[in-house]
């Protein structure tokens, strides 16, 4: 529970670099997720160049704080791990079933890595405001695939203050609804 009450949606980053071995570690977290029949959908692109974290800022509604950030991991589900044959073309509005289970798979993976980012100490914000058709061009990611998430990651540059949340009791129910 300790990193779960402690996190937050960090936007300020020291200038610190974030060493390979906790990349790494950060990832292996996110490879230790469970996923449905263990498809295991997730792919990750580690970026650290300043032009690439600058493109990806751009097509995300141009969230300039993002590029403060020493690292960030592209979370990406492949759909392939569910259905072959015919290419697929993925975008917000697909209706494939498979889509949203590779989509709740690779966020299961995210969440993971944003848990364990805590455990080491670094800050995250987890970015979802972007459309595939722009974000995808500008890691060559296909069609087929699905951006889930980008994570900031870095040292934390500030200490937002826990937001308010909601009771328990009005989130959950016994039974039936």
């Amino acid at each position: 529970m300790k990193e779960i009450t402690a996190r937050r949606s960090i936007r300020k980053f020291k200038e610190q670099p974030v060493g390979d071995d906790m990349i790494l570690q950060l990832l292996e977290s996110a490879r230790l997720a469970p996923s449905g029949s263990n498809t295991q959908p997730w792919h990750f692109i580690v970026v650290k160049s300043e032009a690439a974290k600058k493109r990806l800022a751009e097509v995300s509604h141009r969230q300039k704080w993002m590029e403060n950030a020493p690292v960030h991991i592209v979370c990406v589900a492949d759909i392939r791990c569910r259905i072959g044959g015919d290419p697929v073309s993925l975008d917000e509005t697909s209706p494939q079933f498979e889509l949203k289970q590779i989509i709740r798979d690779t966020a299961i993976a995210v969440e993971h890595i944003v848990l364990e980012a805590e455990n080491l100490g670094l800050g995250t914000c987890w970015v979802a405001w972007f459309e595939q058709k722009d974000i995808r061009p500008v890691l060559n990611i296909p069609e087929d695939k699905f951006v889930v998430a980008i994570l900031a990651v870095g040292y934390a540059d500030e200490q937002p203050k826990a937001r308010l949340r909601k009771k328990l009791d009005s989130i959950v129910h016994y039974e039936t609804w």
